[in-house]
């Protein structure tokens, strides 16, 4: 059946980032703060190429389960993508542009979800 809404859905993108290696994975649960989602998933990347291909990698994965972006930002560039997929928004970030804009602590009143939360290993969650 298809993974078409739920925690399940950002577990998968979680797991499709972590198998093309993105690093610093964070779920972020942020629906009583703000009403435009209810959770973030923030990664890493160590090249505009790598960004890409998580993003890819991302949107493959959830299109499979039955999931498609309503809006996505930055695939030209590449040096931060933004997939959008209502319920939950993930962020793919070159090192350089995480550190830059700093997502990780405008959002640290967030909650955060644990590696088992997102269905990863402990080596990409951080």
């Amino acid at each position: 059946m298809p993974d078409a809404t739920g925690p399940g859905s950002l577990q998968t993108a979680a797991r499709a980032a972590a198998d093309k290696k993105a690093f610093q994975i964070v779920g972020l649960v942020v629906g009583d703060l703000t009403s435009y989602t209810d959770s973030l998933l923030i990664c890493s990347g160590a090249s505009d190429r790598q960004v890409a291909a998580i993003a890819g990698e991302v949107q493959r994965q959830l299109k499979d389960a039955g999931r498609r972006p309503l809006h996505v930002e930055g695939e030209s560039h590449a040096d931060w993508v933004l997939l959008d997929y209502g319920d939950f928004v993930v962020h793919v970030f070159t090192e350089e542009r995480r550190t830059y804009y700093g997502l990780d602590n405008l959002w640290g009143d967030a909650p955060r979800l644990e590696s088992d939360d997102l269905g990863i290993g402990e080596a990409e969650f951080t």
